[in-house]
């Protein structure tokens, strides 16, 4: 995993109007907070952030004012119709340091043939890693499963160092039989020939 250094500035004023002002500045309002400090209400350039946060789990390098800090995105709030950042919320590690977070799980191959659909029933698997090696995705085979098949969260192999932080026995993945509907048009068919 690779760290994405980025610029922060300390935010001296709160509230609505600042936090629009910093947005007009293609800015981001966040605070960072963890290890018992005090948070620290910060603003991140925009664009960068953005295209940070497009890594699960990125793992962010502070220039807080000359002071070099570690973290991870824990919550992002967007604006619900144009999309764009309007707050982030950091949690603060150090390397080295355990953290609980969920990685994303990836299926690849093709199911057995019958029309059978892939439920997921976690999208992300909780996980315990080290800060600095968070892995990205996890990446889950289901060639050839038949409906009724399921992958369990101990059937997905970690890299060392990473642990589940969910039940072994707990569902990741199943396959479900596809259920066949009587088409509309045959059935209206079958009533007029009744009729008749």
């Amino acid at each position: 995993m690779s760290e994405v250094k980025l610029a922060a500035s300390i935010r001296t004023e709160f509230g609505k109007g600042a936090a629009r002002r910093v947005r007009r500045d293609n800015r981001v309002p966040g605070v960072l907070y963890g290890h018992g400090t005090d948070p620290v209400h910060l603003t991140l350039p925009g664009h960068e952030l953005l295209l940070a946060l497009r890594t699960p789990n990125v793992l962010l390098s502070l220039d807080l004012e000359g002071k070099n800090e570690l973290a991870i995105p824990k919550a992002v709030q967007r604006d619900p119709l144009k999309g764009h950042l309007e707050h982030v919320d950091l949690l603060l590690v150090k390397r080295g340091e355990k953290v609980n977070v969920e990685v994303p799980v990836v299926a690849e191959g093709e199911l057995a043939a019958g029309g059978n659909l892939l439920e997921h029933v976690l999208n992300a698997l909780p996980v315990e890693a080290e800060a600095t090696h968070i892995p990205e995705s996890f990446t889950v085979s289901v060639e050839g499963l038949e409906a009724g098949a399921s992958v369990l969260a101990k059937d997905i192999a970690l890299p060392s160092g990473v642990t589940l932080a969910v039940e072994e026995d707990a569902v990741v993945l199943q396959v479900l039989a596809a259920q066949a509907e009587e088409p509309a048009a045959e059935a209206a068919e079958g009533e007029e020939a009744a009729e008749a």
